[in-house]
């Protein structure tokens, strides 16, 4: 897995959370994506959980997206050529009897509401283009290396 402007301490935090998820299933959509269900579920007490749904979808970068091939260069030297869409619910305090079906509930209320939006054929050019907004949006966040002002 390659980082992208990610410092070391927090990428080894995310290493250490994707260990406790588990992959349910992977869902091909129509528009050529793949959707992984991930359960990151786990005890809070003995008989309580704390039941947390993933979603996340892998979208490949591509120039056909963008207008201004410059745009997309920027797109992908800040977030990488593989950009995951990413979509999480938790319930706490949840009854471990009962956590099962909480997460069930979850995940089916996530076919019904976001799938279709998902599968659409011009969702992976719509998140291109949310992540350029989002450099446009906040390009404090997203300085090149070496251009910060410096007040010495």
């Amino acid at each position: 897995m390659v980082w992208y402007n990610v410092p070391p301490l927090i990428v080894s935090e995310i290493c250490k959370w994707e260990m406790s998820m588990n992959l349910i299933e992977k869902i091909p959509l129509p528009n050529g994506l793949v959707m992984e269900v991930w359960d990151r579920s786990r005890a809070i007490a003995t008989d309580t959980t704390k039941v947390e749904l993933l979603i996340t979808v892998p979208v490949t970068m591509e120039q056909a997206y963008f207008s201004d091939p410059e745009h997309f260069r920027r797109v992908v030297e800040i977030f990488g050529p593989e950009i995951a869409y990413e979509y999480t619910k938790e319930r706490t305090f949840v009854s471990t009897a009962d956590s099962r079906q909480v997460f069930t509930d979850l995940l089916d209320d996530f076919r019904r509401d976001s799938l279709p939006y998902l599968s659409k054929d011009d969702f992976p050019r719509r998140f291109a283009l949310s992540k350029l907004s989002e450099i446009h949006r906040h390009p404090h966040r997203y300085r090149k290396a070496g251009t910060a002002s410096s007040n010495n």
